[in-house]
């Protein structure tokens, strides 16, 4: 069974579908099968081995390559959606709702158009759909996302002056924990430590299986032990280098210890 990957988004999530004898090359652009009707997507990976044990049974198809008439189609409808989103934000106004409507899109053959939105509290839009359905003569749906998702939408500069990792080249979100910020000595700080979304920093999970790599070769602070030049405490830790100072009789000794995998900490922007 071939499988390829393909995004519906630049730097969105990966979905795997059947290819059935389509001669189809990475960066390739068709039109797939979806729950809610015809989507016009880009391919980003080919043969892809089924190691995720995906059901291939409920898998849907990839229906054809992209034609001219798709690619029209297609920009037709990013015009149609920025058109409906001015009117619902509109008609969210006029209704009262507290919410904020961040996108719109429409599926390639016009089923379904869906919008994106945050709020802060559970939002009662059934009245906004009623009138974006009759105004619109399709299926309506409404997601609310989180804080993360909006700021892989609407973009912007992070603290290193670079664009948002997740909006520019990260293609899923990770699990960021706040270990990773103790893991690498940061202060804890949300000012420092939080992104613009207001959650942890993506970038905190790049390199933190080298920190946890050398850690565990590393003594930990305040520990004593014994060195060649006699026993004392351990007073600072330079983690990346891995270094470590030992207080020794009032004096202070440096070592090193050994290297770790050559391929831990892979920078992702790479």
């Amino acid at each position: 069974m071939n499988m390829v990957g393909i995004r519906f988004k630049s730097f969105g999530n990966t979905y795997y579908f059947i290819n059935d004898g389509l001669d189809l090359k990475e960066n390739t652009y068709v039109v797939v099968d979806t729950e809610n009707g015809e989507q016009y997507a880009k391919v980003v990976e080919l043969d892809v081995k089924n190691t995720k044990k995906l059901d291939v049974n409920k898998m849907k198809k990839v229906l054809r390559i992209a034609t001219d008439k798709d690619v029209k189609q297609f920009e037709g409808n990013v015009k149609k959606a920025k058109e409906a989103l001015e009117y619902a934000r509109k008609e969210a106004k006029e209704l009262g709702l507290d919410m904020r409507l961040l996108d719109a899109s429409y599926t390639l053959d016009r089923k379904q158009l869906t919008f994106n939105f945050t709020a802060d509290d559970r939002v009662d839009f059934r009245d906004l759909v009623k009138s974006l359905a009759a105004s619109f003569k399709t299926r309506i749906e409404l997601h609310q996302i989180g804080v993360r998702d909006k700021s892989k939408l609407v973009g912007g500069l992070g603290q290193c002056g670079r664009p948002l990792c997740c909006g520019s080249f990260l293609t899923g979100m990770e699990t960021i924990s706040i270990n990773m910020a103790k893991n690498q000595g940061l202060a804890l700080n949300p000012t420092k430590i939080n992104g613009l979304c207001g959650r942890l920093l993506c970038c905190l999970a790049y390199e933190d299986d080298v920190y946890t790599c050398h850690r565990k070769e590393l003594p930990s602070m305040g520990q004593k032990i014994k060195t060649r030049d006699g026993e004392g405490k351990v007073v600072s830790l330079d983690v990346l280098n891995k270094k470590y100072s030992v207080d020794i009789d009032g004096e202070i000794k440096t070592y090193e210890v050994g290297e770790c995998p050559k391929n831990a900490g892979k920078d992702k922007r790479a």
